[in-house]
């Protein structure tokens, strides 16, 4: 039975990330609060940064869930057929 090695991120690499994040998401705060236009063209361009976050967290969920999901499958599939080749015999010729 083989059992599958799970990969861990690193601290630094989440501090890595999210440091990351905060800085490209400040960066464009911050070039839509000091565009040379009116209000209403910075708040739409405001709401569309918050669009595109909210929709990249919802698109990094859905490919995380369908990751998990295959290895789940896996998992099950992998316990079945170690589970048949346990119980099966060579050398009886009965079915």
């Amino acid at each position: 039975m083989s059992t599958s090695v799970r990969p861990n991120t690193t601290p630094a690499f989440m501090v890595q990330a999210a440091i990351s994040f905060g800085v490209s998401s400040a960066a464009c705060a911050i070039g839509i609060a000091y565009l040379p236009v009116g209000g209403w063209i910075r708040a739409f361009l405001g709401l569309a940064l918050l669009y595109a976050v909210t929709s990249t967290f919802t698109l990094a969920k859905c490919v995380r869930d369908r990751q998990e999901t295959a290895t789940i499958t896996g998992r099950v599939d992998q316990a079945r057929l170690d589970k048949l080749l346990a119980e099966h015999d060579p050398f009886n010729a009965t079915p």
